[in-house]
């Protein structure tokens, strides 16, 4: 084997639909370790059937499952991946090209995103880029939502795609729909920002003329007008639970949080 010695990680809660493409995805690596979030479903079996080691712990946010989770792997590089991704062959090919000691401290991988089973080409999803694979003794996860990897002094581009699709049925937009915006406004919170009804009246309708116009989401047909207006939505939830924080204080955003 001449590639570096790899973990992958993969934070999951009730994935029992897409855990196991996923790990088919990743048998390649030395190590794969699912950390799960008290799954009620069968994530938790199906990760063991695929040989996967699992950790369980409470969701607190997305950086602390994850910074939390790097701590308990093996190897000195980490591919850290979703239930709803897929590493696909050319990026599994470059990956497996990789010399065992990479020159760099980590590699940007493009994500190919899909919704409701169409690619989709703009709306803001185009040239989304996410380092995900990394020296572990390095990279750490910050934000608590749409975290982002910091502390790598070198990061290159690595050919093939890891392909996505957080949204196959209008069931999955739902499930996440609240608990993105609750997470959302919790973060802003947090941060020091208040919402008023000027936020819920002015910035839905700017983010869907953002995707839709100046980011091609007509180019995407119905299934971009679809996204647009749906991610327009998601806005107006953040804001209205912001507003509610405002008025009420910040321990509304934990009713019926999970």
């Amino acid at each position: 084997m001449s590639r570096p010695r790899l973990s992958v990680l993969v934070p999951t809660l009730d994935e029992e639909r897409n855990l196991d493409a996923c790990l088919a995805s990743v048998a390649f690596a030395d190590e794969i370790v699912v950390v799960d979030s008290h799954s009620r479903d069968r994530t938790v079996e199906i990760a063991r059937a695929r040989g996967a080691r699992v950790l369980e712990r409470t969701f607190d946010d997305w950086s602390g499952q994850k910074n939390w989770a790097l701590g308990q792997l093996t190897h000195p590089w980490v591919l850290c991946v979703d239930a709803d991704e897929r590493v696909g062959p050319k990026l599994a090919a470059a990956i497996a090209a990789l010399p065992p000691e990479p020159a760099g401290d980590g590699f940007r991988l493009t994500r190919a995103n899909r919704f409701l089973g169409r690619p989709i080409r703009y709306c803001g999803w185009q040239d989304d880029r996410v380092v995900r694979l990394f020296r572990r003794d390095r990279g750490r996860f910050e934000g608590a939502i749409h975290e982002k990897v910091t502390g790598l002094a070198r990061v290159t581009d690595l050919p093939g795609t890891l392909e996505h699709e957080p949204y196959a049925t209008w069931g999955d937009y739902e499930r996440k729909l609240w608990r993105y915006a609750r997470a959302g406004a919790r973060a802003a919170y947090a941060a020091g920002r208040r919402s008023g009804g000027a936020d819920m009246l002015i910035r839905p309708p700017v983010r869907f003329l953002r995707m839709y116009g100046a980011q091609g989401g007509f180019r995407d047909g119905g299934a971009g007008l679809a996204l647009c207006g749906l991610s327009a939505v998601a806005v107006f939830l953040k804001y209205a639970f912001l507003w509610d924080a405002t008025r009420r204080g910040p321990q509304v955003l934990e009713e019926e949080a999970r």
